[in-house]
């Protein structure tokens, strides 16, 4: 009897394993972009260091009053969670760059004029 109760406590804790890491491997890194401007967003620049900037494809922009969701490629998921972030905008002007910790749930950047 003590056998089968090891067993079944084994598998429980494989089958709980299993579960938690499968949770994790899934998971997609997401965050909300909305545009509160008048312009056109036509790129979200992302960067570590604040100087070699990568972006986003986000089509052919977002719009003024526009909320997106943007993910994260899986590419970046050994970087750094705190991030500097701008936009370019339609006129070419860039926002001022803003630091965000992308680890947090629920990230919402918010461009305003």
């Amino acid at each position: 009897m003590k056998k089968m109760s090891a067993k079944v406590l084994l598998l429980a804790l494989t089958f709980t394993t299993l579960t938690f890491v499968s949770a994790f491997a899934g998971e997609q890194y997401k965050f909300k972009v909305t545009n509160n401007t008048k312009e056109v967003i036509k790129k979200i620049l992302v960067s570590e260091d604040g100087k070699k900037y990568g972006f986003f494809d986000i089509g052919s922009g977002i719009k003024p009053g526009q909320t997106v969701t943007l993910v994260w490629d899986k590419s970046t998921n050994n970087e750094d969670c705190k991030q500097h972030v701008k936009a370019v905008y339609a006129s070419g002007e860039e926002s001022e760059p803003a630091m965000f910790d992308f680890c947090d749930s629920d990230v919402d950047l918010e461009f305003n004029d």
